[in-house]
Order: structure tokens, then sequence, then C-alpha cells
């Protein structure tokens, strides 16, 4: 970008040629849009195993309890299945030390939903638009996916998410 043909944006952001003329890594965007990556300590299962240059982790459910259809909107399923994104970010992290270098392969999402309820893939999209945001929508963000309606959910949590990652 040149100052002279954008002034707005150089008058507003005077580093902005500097700052934004390289490509931001998946580490750094997931950090930019305020996630953090406590350590977390191995619990009863294993949330995130590496098996060859895959990672693969357990289903992550959302803080959100209830069935959507029946009081919970489609709107608070989106954000509980990006809460679990959230989740299942931080345990790839753990596993494997960073975001960077990774291509998203496959999520399973599983909706808490009554049986007339048939938008789970709105839900679901929660998860893939994050994973989108971090990795990229057509590139390494790109990826295959189930959205799936269930009767109950342990703990009755609304969302519970599973992926797999490629390490590149």
């Amino acid at each position: 970008m040149k100052c002279s043909t954008d002034v707005i944006a150089c008058f507003l952001y005077p580093n902005f040629k500097q700052e934004f003329s390289r490509i931001m890594t998946p580490q750094e965007i997931a950090e930019k849009l305020g996630l953090t990556f406590p350590k977390s300590e191995p619990g009863y299962l294993n949330l995130c195993i590496r098996t060859g240059n895959l990672l693969m982790t357990s289903g992550h459910v959302s803080d959100l309890k209830g069935k959507l259809g029946a009081g919970v909107s489609v709107d608070q399923g989106y954000q509980a299945a990006r809460d679990c994104a959230v989740k299942i970010l931080r345990s790839v992290y753990n596993a494997h030390g960073t975001l960077n270098g990774l291509r998203v392969i496959k999520v399973l999402g599983c909706v808490n939903s009554t049986l007339e309820f048939h938008e789970q893939h709105l839900v679901i999209n929660g998860t893939s638009d994050l994973l989108h945001e971090i990795f990229g929508k057509t590139t390494d963000g790109y990826h295959a996916r189930s959205a799936l309606g269930f009767a109950q959910l342990p703990t009755n949590a609304a969302v519970e998410v599973e992926a797999i990652f490629e390490i590149k």
C-alpha cells in the first residue's frame, strides 16, 4: 500500500504498511482474536492425541446447557459451537505447542436437539467460522464436516465438537 493512495489509512494508522505487509500466522490471528492458551494438566482422557502426522481431539462440550429447539436458540448454539472450537484449539496448542503448521481436516459437530430441530448445520457453523477465520476459509481451514442432531449429550451440553488436524 502506498500512503499517498490511501491517506485515511495512513493518517489513522501510520504503521499500516509495516504492520500488515506480511501475512499473520494462525497463532497470531488466534491471539489477536483474544484467544489465550493456558497450560492444561492431563486428565482422565487425552484431549488431543498425535498419531503420525495427525492430531485428533476428543469431543469438547459447550458450557451452555440445554436443547436446541427447546429453549436454546440457533444464535446461542452457534456461540456454544464457537466456544467448543476455542477449547479444541487450546487442546491442540497444549499437544503441539502452536497452531502454526496445521491444516484442519475434519470437524464432527454434535447438537443436543429436539426431533423437530433441523438447523444443526447453522449451529456448527460457529466452529467452522472460527477455524476459517484462523486458518483460512479456502486454505488450511477448509475442512470436511458433519453436523448431527442428538437426543442427548453428556452433562446436558448443548453442543459437542471434535476435530482432526494434519501437521504439515
